[in-house]
């Protein structure tokens, strides 16, 4: 098996990981039959209820009880039954008293044990407007109306009648004060301020779901009928109910093939849009591996939200997913694979239309956004802006439906914000996929172009001639990548350190000599190819020490690809030797495959025989620039590079313009005459 072929093997084994993988995670619920949405006509046949089922409350109905709840308080006596004992003996004392009338006596201790049975609260100033208050007798607690209780004060008054109206001929006022029976009506029901703040808690926490029932037979909605919000308030209850009491009612098979058919359809179009938008992500296989991961992520977020509280759809930020695509991928790949990464929100989450839709605008616009606010501070910039667009979608939806539970609102859009900033939060993680996918971030390729980092500040040292040309081939390559649409920061990146083994012996380039020496003298033609060619393994070798990205040492391996050092292949063959024996003057490197990579190896050679040119007219530049490229193109360098002629024509182009203002004419300043 060649290795194309294993790798496709791989790729295939991978997609086949991953099928299972989401078929597993897929939800085992079977998904409920009716789609509907306020607003909309009832697209189905006359629905009738075949079941009893509790009508459930809106979350705006929950919310509006909850807050009537809290507004009221309803205070927590304690029932004090040695308080009414303590009195009556009290007033059974007074019975061996002289002068005391023993009929008047017996109905006082009558009337004021039936206070005590029910209940005589403090005289508390705001009590008498509260409908109910709340007594614990004999461990239970229960609410009573206030009207069925008495206060110190209430009680006295009705002792008073209740005696006057038994005894007529009597002056009550007096025999009331001349006993003092006052002081024997004492509250029994003492209020309890922790009880009372506890249940005011727990009432308000404890709000009763359900309002009604629809029993079976009942109509929920008609064909054609215009879904209004108390007919979605029914159905939402119906689809409830028959998911927890039915759940999938079809056999489990057709479950489990339903949900191998979806995922195997979401990832044929993964398939078909990387095959189509970046076809070189199969061959480098950690690159497709990565994709995958991204893939099954999405696919977990995804199933975690499908049973969840609306609050948690969303605060996933499945925008991070699109950032970390965008660092490793150009944009128009990225698009339409995240795209392809939101599509199992559609068939998992309930209102899924919503937050695949408000995801895929905050993706979108973190990807263009994220180019300029990448670094520091200026993350939370971006993540502001990916809010504002998220916010937007929600927004428009709520207005949609005709949702006006501010408070419900208000939490979804904290929600909201959240997920903007766990779009920072989660960034750092682009560095662990650097590790594992040995995968190079714009972020990565900006800091090592920097031109004062340790390897380049050592270039410039040791071989500053080399250095130099490594700027202008870097200036070239990155402008020549804008113009066609290649990663110019790559370029520019692999342009500054495709000549770094030039470091191990830059006296044998001609750019570093020294001024009077002269390195190959004395040396064969084959011995000096040697030392020239070894620059490229020289260079693998230092990259690899300093950690390079593997991305990045591919510019070394392949910026002179098998070409000769045709300068002593010449010498050698015009002084008598076998020009069919090249193998000693031919670079064993590897043959260029990015167009990032063609450019870089055609501003190497064109900047370097620049350099030599004695004429520097345009007709003699773009002369230079033609013989140059045309003879990569001969000598078939380019014959693995995924780069078109039309492409190489535009390079070309870029190249001579850019010579041609390097290499101007300059004003000749006159001598100053005495």
């Amino acid at each position: 098996m060649n290795y194309n072929a294993l790798k496709d093997k791989y790729v295939y084994i991978a997609l086949l990981v991953v099928l299972v993988l989401t078929v597993l995670i897929f939800p085992k619920e079977g998904k409920f039959k009716y789609s509907y949405q306020k607003g909309r006509p009832w697209m189905y046949e006359t629905l009738v209820s075949p079941i009893d089922f509790p009508i459930l409350k809106t979350q705006q109905e929950i919310l509006e009880e909850k807050e009537l709840k809290a507004s009221v308080v309803l205070p927590y006596f304690n029932y004090d039954n040695s308080v009414s004992v303590l009195q009556i003996n009290r007033l059974k004392a007074l019975q061996g008293v002289e002068n005391i009338d023993g009929h008047f006596l017996y109905a006082v201790i009558e009337n004021i044990s039936n206070f005590y049975n029910t209940g005589i609260t403090p005289d508390l100033e705001n009590i008498s407007s509260l409908g109910t208050i709340v007594v614990q007798r004999d461990k239970r607690a229960i609410e009573v109306p206030v009207t069925e209780v008495y206060t110190s004060r209430t009680a006295e008054g009705y002792l008073k009648y209740h005696l006057s109206a038994q005894f007529p001929d009597r002056n009550i006022d007096s025999l009331y004060s001349g006993y003092n029976l006052s002081e024997y009506i004492v509250p029994n029901l003492i209020f309890d301020e922790a009880k009372t703040d506890l249940f005011h808690r727990e009432a308000v926490n404890y709000i009763s779901p359900t309002k009604g029932m629809m029993y079976a037979g009942q109509l929920i909605v008609s064909e054609g009928e215009t879904v209004t919000a108390e007919i979605e308030q029914t159905l939402d209850s119906y689809r409830a109910e028959y998911e927890i009491t039915y759940g999938y009612v079809e056999s489990k098979f057709s479950l489990v093939l339903s949900h191998i058919i979806i995922s195997l359809a979401i990832l044929s179009v993964l398939f078909v849009v990387i095959f189509f938008t970046n076809k070189k992500a199969f061959t480098t296989f950690k690159q497709f591996l990565f994709i995958l991961l991204l893939y099954t992520i999405s696919f977990v977020l995804a199933s975690v939200i499908s049973g969840s509280e609306s609050s948690l759809k969303y605060i996933i930020p499945f925008s991070v997913l699109a950032i970390y695509l965008s660092l490793f991928f150009k944009r128009s790949f990225v698009f339409a694979v995240y795209t392809v990464m939101l599509i199992p929100i559609l068939f998992m989450v309930d209102d899924g239309a919503e937050i695949f839709f408000m995801n895929l605008c905050g993706g979108i616009v973190s990807i263009v956004s994220f180019r300029y606010f990448n670094r520091g501070w200026m993350q939370f910039l971006n993540s502001f802006i990916a809010f504002i667009a998220m916010l937007a979608i929600h927004i428009a939806v709520v207005l949609m439906t005709g949702d006006s539970a501010v408070e419900l609102v208000f939490r979804q859009i904290l929600s909201i914000g959240f997920n903007s900033l766990l779009i920072v939060a989660c960034y750092p993680f682009v560095f662990l996929f650097e590790r594992i996918f040995s995968l190079v971030s714009q972020s990565r390729l900006l800091e090592l172009s920097d031109t004062n980092n340790k390897l380049l500040r050592e270039l410039a040292t040791k071989a500053p001639g080399t250095f130099q040309h490594s700027l202008q081939v870097s200036n070239l390559a990155s402008d020549a990548a804008s113009q066609i649409g290649a990663d110019m920061m790559l370029a520019r990146v692999g342009a500054l350190y495709h000549d770094i083994g030039k470091m191990r012996n830059p006296q044998c380039f001609v750019e570093n000599r020294a001024v009077g020496v002269d390195y190959h003298k004395g040396l064969s033609p084959m011995e000096s190819a040697k030392q020239i060619i070894r620059h490229v393994d020289d260079g693998v070798e230092i990259a690899k020490k300093n950690r390079l990205p593997e991305i990045v040492i591919d510019f070394i391996r392949t910026h002179h690809a098998q070409s000769l050092t045709f300068y002593f292949y010449a010498e050698y063959c015009n002084n008598g030797g076998d020009s069919s024996n090249v193998e000693p003057f031919q670079y064993n490197g590897v043959l260029p495959k990015t167009k990032e990579q063609v450019i870089v190896l055609m501003a190497d050679a064109v900047e370097a025989a620049s350099r030599s040119l004695k004429d520097y007219s345009a007709q003699s530049i773009s002369n230079l620039v033609d013989n140059i490229i045309g003879k990569r193109l001969s000598d078939s360098q380019l014959a693995d590079a995924d780069i078109s002629i039309r492409e190489i024509s535009i390079v070309k182009r870029m190249f001579k313009s850019r010579l041609e203002q390097v290499y101007h004419e300059r004003i000749a300043y006159p001598e100053l005459k005495k």
